[in-house]
C-alpha cells in the first residue's frame, strides 16, 4: 500500500452508499480480477485502450480496426453501460478483447497489469489515475493520452490539484489533444510542449454521412408514434431538465401545425419530461394515437436507439442540454445526416465542435430568446436548410482523419516496427509530422 491508498480507503467507505444506489456491478472486476487473456503472441505486440463509457467506446470505432491488423487490442471500460456498448462493437475480433478497468488502488492496478500485460496504454480523452500511472511507468509500459479533451469546467478542478498531479501529467509519453485549447491545458498541467500534439477529434471519423431519407428505421418510427409526415416537424435531442417546458412554449408560438418531439438524455427523466409535454404520445406507450387524440403534435421518445431515427424525421434539430446549467451536447449525429441544426448557448463541453460547425455554416448558435426566431426562420426557409446540410457534410469531411493519426501514434509507442503511413519514422519523428507547432500561453480559465 501507498499514500495514495490510505486517501482513497476512506474515499470508499464516505461514497459506498452512492455506488450502492446507482448498481455498479463487475466489483470483481474493479478490484482488479481480470478474466484470463489469451497469452501474447510471440512478435505481436499488445496494445491497452482505455475508455471510461459510452462516448468514449464509440469514438474508437475507426481506431481499433487500424489497430488490429498490426497489433493485440485490449479495452478497458469503466462504466457498465461502456463495457455493453464495446462487448458489442468489438468482443467478436479475435485480436481484440474487452475488460473491466480496474480502481485506482494500488493492489488492484498491479493484479489488473499483471493480468493484461500491455506494452503501450492510451488513454481516450483523459483519466489519469496517479496510482495507474506509476504502476506502468515502473514496469516501463508507456502511457499516452490520446483524443484528448480538458473542458474548462473539469480545468478548473485539475488546476486546483495541479502540484498534486503534475508528475502523473509529466509521465505521459505523448498528449494527442483536439484542439489548441486543450493543449494549452494538458501543458499547463505538466505534459511537456514537445509531447503535447494537435490531432482533432475521432468524433468526426464516427460520424456517418448519409441522406436522412436512407436512414433506416424513420419511417417505422413515424408511423408508430402517429407523426404526420405532411407537417413540419421539430425534434430535440438529448434535452435535459426545464428544455421540453421551454420548447414546448416556443413551438406553441409557431405557425399551427408545427409538430415537437422531444427526447430527453437520461431515462430516469423521461416521465418528468412527459409532464412538461402533456398531452403527449410517448413512444413506450405503443400504437398510433386516434385521429382525435389531444397531444398528436407532441411526441416523447422514451427510449434508447432511435434517436438517429428521430432526427431522420425533422425538419430542424435543436441539440438539448444547451439552454440551462448543463454542458451541451454533441451535435455532430443531426449535422452528418442533413438536417438543419441549432443549440443553444450553453456547450462548454463541445466548444470546439460547435465552433467548427457553426464557422461553417452548419449549425446554428442561439439563445432561449431568439430560440423561436430562429425555428421560424428555419422552418420557412428550406433553401437555406438545405444549404446547412451541404456546409456540415463538408465540414465533417474537412475534420476527419484523427483516428488514423492516433493508430499512427500508438502503433510507433508500443513499438511496432512498420506502422501504416510512417514506415521507418522514430517515435519523435511521427510524432512531430502529425503535430501543429504552437506557442504555449498560460490558459485562463
Amino acid at each position: 500500500m501507498n499514500l495514495l491508498d490510505f486517501i482513497y480507503i476512506p474515499l470508499a467507505l464516505v461514497t459506498a452508499p452512492l455506488w450502492a444506489r446507482k448498481g455498479r456491478s463487475g466489483w470483481r472486476e474493479r478490484f482488479g480480477w481480470v478474466a484470463a487473456l489469451p497469452a501474447k503472441v510471440a512478435g505481436r505486440r499488445r496494445v491497452l485502450v482505455h475508455a471510461v463509457s459510452v462516448g468514449e467506446v464509440a469514438a474508437l470505432r475507426h481506431l481499433v480496426p487500424l489497430l488490429t491488423p498490426h497489433a493485440e487490442v485490449v479495452i478497458s471500460v469503466t462504466t457498465d453501460t461502456g463495457l455493453a456498448r464495446a462487448r458489442e462493437l468489438f468482443g467478436a475480433h479475435s485480436s481484440c478483447h474487452v475488460v473491466r478497468y480496474p480502481l485506482d488502488f494500488s493492489w488492484s492496478v498491479a493484479r489488473f497489469l499483471g493480468a493484461v500485460a500491455p506494452d503501450a496504454v492510451a488513454l481516450v480523452e483523459l483519466e489519469l489515475w496517479p496510482n495507474f500511472i506509476r504502476a506502468c511507468t515502473e514496469r516501463g509500459v508507456p502511457v499516452c493520452v490520446i483524443n484528448g479533451r480538458l473542458s474548462a469546467r473539469s480545468f478548473r478542478g485539475y488546476r486546483r490539484a495541479r502540484r498534486f498531479l503534475a508528475t502523473t501529467f509529466g509521465r505521459l509519453a505523448f498528449a494527442a489533444v483536439q484542439d489548441e485549447a486543450y493543449a494549452g491545458r494538458f501543458e499547463f498541467m505538466g505534459v511537456d510542449p514537445l509531447r503535447c500534439f494537435l490531432t482533432g477529434s475521432m468524433k468526426w471519423d464516427s460520424a456517418r454521412i448519409e441522406p436522412a431519407a436512407e436512414v433506416e428505421g424513420r419511417e417505422e418510427l413515424a408511423r408508430e408514434l402517429g407523426i404526420d409526415r405532411g407537417l413540419p416537424l421539430i425534434v430535440a435531442g438529448s434535452t435535459g431538465p426545464g428544455e421540453e417546458a421551454l420548447l414546448r412554449d416556443v413551438v406553441a408560438s409557431l405557425a399551427p401545425g408545427v409538430q415537437l418531439l422531444c427526447a430527453p438524455r437520461k431515462p430516469e427523466r423521461f416521465d418528468e419530461a412527459a409532464a412538461a409535454m402533456e398531452p403527449c404520445v410517448r413512444r413506450t406507450r405503443g400504437g398510433a394515437p386516434r385521429a382525435d387524440a389531444a397531444g398528436q403534435d407532441r411526441f416523447l421518445l422514451d427510449t434508447i436507439g432511435e434517436l438517429r431515427q428521430a432526427y431522420a424525421l425533422a425538419d430542424v434539430v435543436v441539440v438539448g442540454r444547451s439552454f440551462g446549467d448543463q454542458f451541451g451536447s454533441d451535435p455532430i449525429e443531426p449535422v452528418a445526416i442533413g438536417r438543419a441544426t441549432v443549440i443553444g448557448p450553453a456547450t462548454s463541453d463541445f466548444t470546439s465542435v460547435v465552433k467548427t460547425l457553426r464557422d461553417a455554416g452548419a449549425l446554428r448558435q442561439v439563445t432561449r430568446e431568439t430560440l423561436g426566431r430562429e425555428l421560424a426562420e428555419l422552418l420557412a426557409r428550406p433553401e437555406v436548410r438545405e444549404q446547412m446540410a451541404v456546409s456540415g457534410a463538408a465540414a465533417i469531411r474537412r475534420e476527419q482523419g484523427a483516428s488514423q493519426r492516433h493508430a499512427e501514434l500508438l502503433l510507433e509507442l508500443a513499438g511496432v516496427s512498420r506502422p501504416p503511413g510512417r514506415e521507418g519514422a522514430g517515435l519523435g519523428q511521427g510524432l512531430g509530422a502529425v503535430g501543429v507547432e504552437r506557442t504555449f500561453e498560460k490558459p485562463t480559465n
